[in-house]
Order: structure tokens, then sequence, then C-alpha cells
């Protein structure tokens, strides 16, 4: 039996250039794997299989536009063998070379696997740059030309007084007892070096506080009911969301970003939201877009939808791309606070914690009462926001979080 695979949804991008096929007929594919890397004026993006198979016939070939639709090729999806033993890697246990001005040798067989297209390929190798050493910071951690050349200055940098990053020791773990080796899956390797990029370009710091949701979760289950009846389910991240976007409208600096030369800030005249969704291959940030433009029940629907999807692994690219700040909850599984790392280009993100009841002092009969706080974590770009800025957003929030009157009144 065959299926025919063709290209997802990629937004608003039409005619778009291939510029890699990365299979050829008979070869056995698994879910994810990359079929094809596209190219549009913005970035670039791998079309992965839905299914597994193995390639029956190529539709298209290196150069080809296509669009939303377009077909790929086709799998035979009738006889597909058991996946091969995974082959645990030989650690290299090579000495890390000692930066004094030139670059390292190229390691071939990282080379070979690393995230790039063919010119970026082609141009690390006039530069004798080791592929397997850079972090990308492109889509889906896909390595750019600025990557390369980046890389290239910190090593050199480094052999001339400055300090490279250092390398973790490679240890044989077998040594000492019984190990199992399992590759990362895909959206790790892809997610890991987007946030390393971000780790280490991006001096981050961290704002705790806490907001009295007390009566926010009176309401949400005064609403059970409505919300039932409209399909949806009221989670307090949907409360959460309207009150972040009235916290970036007061402090219009936390929906922005850096250009690429880090000299201008762009300031975005829309509010799209990211949110962290726990899936079993890994951690997706699907994007809400508008969502000043969305009401309570609106925002609830969209949450619940796009969660689907990606439990399910049917996001498009376009249901990840164009967010500009993100919320990060873990008030669901648990734990009082933790410190999340900014999704880069983004300038901020909102980690949330589990809430739980406490004694709040109440000036006005001198005694303590019960409430409801729940912790959060605002993690800020030093480079764009200062600590007095980080403070003043976080205490504005706290108060539209314990005010769900006026939070909702407008919506």
């Amino acid at each position: 039996m065959s299926q025919d695979i063709f290209v997802p949804d990629i937004g608003d991008f039409k005619e778009v250039e291939v510029i890699d096929v990365l299979v050829k007929p008979g070869d056995r594919v698994d879910v994810d794997t990359s079929l094809v890397t596209l190219e549009t004026e913005k970035a670039t993006m791998d079309v992965p299989a839905s299914v597994a198979g193995v390639v029956k016939s190529l539709a298209i070939k290196k150069g080809d536009k296509v669009s939303k639709g377009s077909l790929i090729l086709q799998l035979d999806i009738t006889s597909v063998e058991a996946p091969a033993a995974v082959t645990p890697p030989v650690p290299d246990v090579a000495t890390p070379p000692v930066v004094t001005g030139t670059l390292p040798a190229i390691n071939e067989a990282g080379f070979a696997k690393a995230h790039a297209s063919p010119s970026v390929r082609r141009f690390a190798r006039e530069l004798g740059v080791d592929l397997s050493r850079v972090t990308g910071a492109g889509l889906k951690g896909r390595i750019t030309p600025d990557d390369v050349k980046a890389w290239v200055k910190q090593m050199l940098s480094g052999g001339a007084g400055g300090a490279a990053l250092p390398k973790v020791p490679t240890v044989d773990f077998a040594n000492y007892g019984a190990v199992e080796v399992k590759p990362l899956g895909r959206i790790q390797k892809i997610s890991g070096s987007r946030l390393h990029a971000s780790w280490v370009n991006v001096p981050h710091v961290w704002q705790m506080d806490e907001a009295d949701i007390t009566d926010l979760e009176a309401m949400r289950k005064l609403l059970k009911t409505e919300a039932e009846s409209r399909g949806v389910k009221l989670t307090p991240l949907a409360f959460i969301i309207p009150a972040v976007v009235k916290a970036l409208k007061q402090y219009p600096v936390f929906n922005a970003s850096l250009d690429a030369s880090g000299q201008n800030i762009v300031f975005k005249q829309y509010v799209n939201i990211g949110f962290a969704a726990d899936t079993p291959n890994g951690l997706v940030v699907p994007v809400i877009r508008n969502a000043d433009q969305k009401n309570l029940f609106a925002l609830a629907s969209e949450l619940a939808a796009l969660s689907e999807k990606a439990r399910e692994g049917k996001l498009a690219p376009a249901d990840m791309q164009g967010g500009c700040f993100t919320i990060s909850s873990l008030g669901g599984i648990g734990g009082s606070s933790f410190t999340p790392i900014i999704n880069a280009p983004e300038v901020a993100i909102l980690g949330v914690s589990k809430s739980c009841m406490k004694p709040v002092y109440n000036a006005k009969t001198n005694n303590f009462d019960a409430r409801l706080m729940l912790p959060f974590t605002l993690a800020y770009d030093h480079r764009v926001i200062d600590g007095a800025l980080g403070a003043r957003f976080t205490t504005y929030l706290a108060k539209q979080l314990a005010n769900v009157t006026a939070l909702l009144s407008g919506m």
C-alpha cells in the first residue's frame, strides 16, 4: 500500500524553494524523519515524514518550488521492517584541541550529520569549520552562516587570549557498570541547541513573585458550567494569558526583540503568546496569535486545540512561529518555583508554578486569611530590560491576576 506525502501548512509562504532532498528511493524513513529542506526569504525548515515507510518515488528535486499541498514523495507503507537496533555511539575520547589561533580539524562523521544547508556546508568548508562543533540558532536548530562566523570568531579570539567555551569531560560510563544508550528525540535535539544558544547569548535575570488568585479560582469554578456548554475547559492558563497581555500593553518593551545587529529594539504591534506544551516526544511551544483580540472562552478553546495537536504531533511550522512572549506553566505537575530559559529572540518568558494556600495578613482585620497564592518567575533579557522594570512588570501582573473582575472586563 502506498501513501502520498505532501508539503504541510507552511504559513503564508508560497513557491518555496527546495534546497535539499534528504532521502532517495529505497530509503526507510520513520515518523518525523526529515524528508526535504525548504528555504524562504526568512528561514529554512525541514519537512518531516508523518508516517513510516520506504521511499517508493520522489516527486520533487533540489531547486523546485513548492507550496502547501505539493506532492513530495510516495511511501510504501505495507512492508515496513522493524527499525534496526540502535548501536551505541563510540565515545570520542580524543583530547579537545587547544585553541591557538587556528581551527581544529574537521570531524567528517560529525560534519555530515550537522543540521545545515548545502550552501552553509560549502561556506564552512571554505573556512575550515567543523559543523559538528557549531550550535545552530536558526529555525529548528539549523546552522546559519552567522553561526559559522560567530564560532570562528570565538575560537580565534580564544587563541588570542580570550577563553573559548570549556569542554565537558568525556567519560566512558560503561567502565563503572551496565549502561543503555538511547538517542535523543528529534524535538529534544532541536530544542536543546536553541536553548543552549539562548543560554550562551542572552544574559538572563529572574524575578520571582506571587499572586493572590483566590478570586480568580472562584470565578473559574463559577464559569465552569458555561464553559462546558461551549465545549471548552477553563484552565488557570486561560486566565493568565489575558493578565500577561495587559502587562505587555503596559510595558511594551517586554513585547519586543533586539534586531540582528543588537543595536535596535523592534517593538511589535501585535501580541502573539506562546505556551510550553508537554508532549510524549518533548516540549514544543504553540503560539496563540492576536491573543489581545480574544475573549476568555476563545483563548481556552485555542489552548485546548493547540495542545491536542501538539500531543498528536500534528503542529504545523506556522503553529509555532511568530511568538512575542512565552508562558511555561508547570502548575499542573508541581513545584514551588523554577527558572525558565528565554525563548530567544523573545526578551522574556514567564514560568508559572503550582498554587497553594497560604496565610496572608489582612491589614483591615488585623488577621491572617487563607488565600490561594500562585508563584511565578519572570526571566528577562538584561540587555533590554533592567531590574526595576522587571519588578514593575511582575508587580503589575500580580495585581491583574488578583483582580479577576477587572481582568475579564471588556473581554
